[in-house]
């Protein structure tokens, strides 16, 4: 029986100025070991999205590149959240995030609408915040590296992603990180995300696998790919810490 898992990036072309692509590249390869075979889909403006979606991922980008997008991402948000209500997950970073909710307000004064699927909203700050950031999520340290003048407020009801440990988050002020419905979650943690933190790629490969295949496990395609994965989580956990250990 086939396992395959589709992946769309959105606006890679745009949205993918901090490496964020890189969280694609590691998502597809832990699924392989886990033993399914990944369709990955570059979705740009005016495109079509696959009749079956699993997983959508999107990076940061400039204003300028937020702007090129937002026509088309307007023209999607029917469509976004209703894969969001059927459970598709997603991890969107930095612009896309800030686009997810209701709009992004730039120094210009301009304000680029967004698709509302987090109750939030971003306004441009004075300064960037910029560094090393650990969270708490779900028990677990996620560590990344912000670099965002955006200034992200949750309104009341909206849950965040994360707590901050150490860094600014979502304004600086707050303690919050990021935003997630649904199986939606939103970040400013660049790195990229995932390789820096296994447990969430796996979560989000878990999500996908349980809504398409009613999987409950993750199951290793051999004894191969487990070693290689144990490997790989163990030289994960040591950046990890070296990361955690790291002053702002």
């Amino acid at each position: 029986m086939s396992r395959t898992l589709t992946i769309v990036m959105l606006y890679p072309a745009e949205m993918n100025i901090y490496g964020d692509h890189g969280n694609l590249e590691f998502l597809t390869r832990r699924a392989e070991l886990y033993g399914f075979t990944v369709n990955t889909v570059a979705y740009e403006p005016g495109d079509r999205l696959p009749d079956n979606v699993d997983i959508i991922l999107g990076g940061g980008g400039q204003d300028s590149g937020q702007t090129k997008i937002t026509d088309d991402l307007v023209k999607l948000a029917p469509t976004l959240h209703k894969l969001a209500q059927d459970g598709v997950p997603m991890l969107v970073i930095c612009g896309l995030y800030q686009l997810f909710g209701h709009y992004f307000l730039t120094t210009d004064g301009v304000k680029i609408p967004g698709i509302g699927l987090f109750d939030a909203h971003t306004t441009a700050g004075d300064e960037r915040l910029i560094g090393n950031i650990m969270t708490e999520w779900e028990g677990y340290q996620l560590v990344g590296y912000e670099n965002h003048s955006g200034l992200t407020h949750l309104n009341d009801g909206q849950a965040a992603f994360a707590s901050v440990l150490k860094g600014a988050g979502n304004n600086g002020q707050d303690t919050t990180e990021g935003a997630r419905i649904y199986n939606v979650f939103g970040s400013y943690l660049h790195g990229p995300l995932l390789p820096k933190n296994p447990k969430l790629a796996d979560e989000l490969l878990l999500l996908a696998a349980k809504r398409r295949f009613n999987d409950t496990i993750l199951n290793f395609q051999n004894d191969h790919a487990k070693k290689t994965l144990q490997l790989l989580d163990n030289l994960a956990e040591k950046a990890r810490l070296i990361a955690i250990a790291r002053s702002r």
